[in-house]
């Protein structure tokens, strides 16, 4: 059957229809459902340390350097390219998880510590360290809620053009720069404006300008030497880098439900290889960071280990959560309202189905 008689894209902004239904249904800022872990335990997975993330942001930054140094060195060479490989999924991969933890403010004790991560992860990914603070915040408390959530991935009918092309982030990182541009002239769509405080839209007019700054220099600064080099340092990284990161993120929430208030059906945990977990800082464990998002990424796999008899089986490794996946978003594209269920082990809860709403209706998709 073709796919427009079927799936109709359904109203994923902030201010419209799906936002209205969301509140309507009682899904906007709701009670989730949560696993049962003794205070005092969830109090020592809480604790913030200063040690794991400053060891793991030394290394990020020594390779950074090192990888840097060796593709200018070897420049002109095939000597340079593993270099720049280095360098890319350092600079282009790597950020999206250190911005997304200091955002939390948990990956340092220190809350400084935290916000200088933060701000250079922010400018690597290209998001504006402002907007992102107030958009994963509400991603959060309303995670892949419709008309809530401004932060969803996977919008139906999916294109897997699309999907497939945000491996090598051309069309995103556009996207990002304009948006990057126009919030640097003072311009917020309402979406943004939805989920920002009026009162810190001054602080992302700042942060965008001091981006498109520092893209300005580099460019200036590529001519005044008449070197591709300051495009392989600053920019271009967030290009050629950034697939590990669609590689793990994209597995976040893929295939799984909307519009629930149990995050066993909407997120997805996998086991992963110890470079892509540090890479990652464990994001992988992304069924535990939704439930328990204040627990720093470090405590997370212990967190998994208490937690894992209440979920469902993790994926064994990337390659099997791909394999999970893409028949569901596939099926997605032609069954409305379909999404993986995955099978709660016999010493889990059951799923709050209570929480999950009726799917829209066609008048309710657009």
């Amino acid at each position: 059957m073709p796919l427009d008689q079927t799936v109709t894209q359904r109203d994923y902004t902030l201010t419209g229809p799906s936002s209205e239904r969301a509140r309507e249904l009682g899904l906007a800022s709701a009670e989730w459902y949560h696993s049962d872990i003794p205070r005092k335990v969830m109090k020592e997975l809480m604790a913030r340390k200063d040690g794991p993330a400053i060891r793991d942001t030394v290394i990020w930054v020594v390779a950074h350097v090192l990888t840097a140094w060796g593709g200018i060195h070897f420049w002109g060479t095939w000597a340079c390219v593993p270099f720049w490989i280095a360098y890319g999924v350092l600079y282009g991969s790597a950020c999206d998880s250190r911005w997304h933890e200091c955002g939390h403010g948990t990956a340092f004790r220190t809350a400084w510590m935290n916000d200088v991560v933060y701000h250079i992860a922010s400018f690597q990914v290209m998001r504006n360290p402002v907007s992102w603070r107030w958009s994963h915040a509400r991603h959060h408390t309303d995670t892949i809620i419709v008309g809530r959530d401004p932060e969803i991935g996977w919008m139906h009918p999916v294109s897997l053009f699309m999907k497939l092309l945000s491996f090598t982030s051309i069309i995103d990182a556009w996207v990002s720069l304009k948006i990057l541009a126009r919030n640097a002239m003072g311009n917020f769509t309402t979406d943004e404006r939805d989920y920002i405080p009026a009162s810190e839209l001054p602080k992302a007019v700042l942060a965008a300008r001091v981006h498109m700054a520092i893209y300005a220099a580099t460019v200036l600064a590529a001519v005044a030497w008449q070197s591709f080099i300051p495009f392989m340092l600053i920019g271009l990284p967030r290009l050629y880098g950034c697939w590990h990161m669609y590689m793990t993120g994209l597995i976040q929430h893929g295939g799984l439900a909307e519009d629930v208030l149990d995050h066993r059906l909407n997120s997805r945990t996998a086991y992963m290889n110890p470079v892509s977990r540090w890479i990652y800082w464990n994001m992988n464990y992304h069924v535990e960071h939704h439930m328990f998002p204040m627990v720093p990424y470090h405590a997370l796999p212990r967190l998994h280990e208490l937690v894992k008899a209440d979920y469902p089986a993790p994926c064994p490794s990337i390659w099997a959560a791909y394999a999970e996946m893409i028949p569901a978003v596939i099926r997605q594209r032609h069954e409305r309202g379909y999404f993986l269920k995955k099978t709660l082990p016999p010493t889990a809860r059951p799923y709050r189905e209570d929480l999950q709403p009726p799917a829209p209706t066609r008048e309710e998709m657009r």
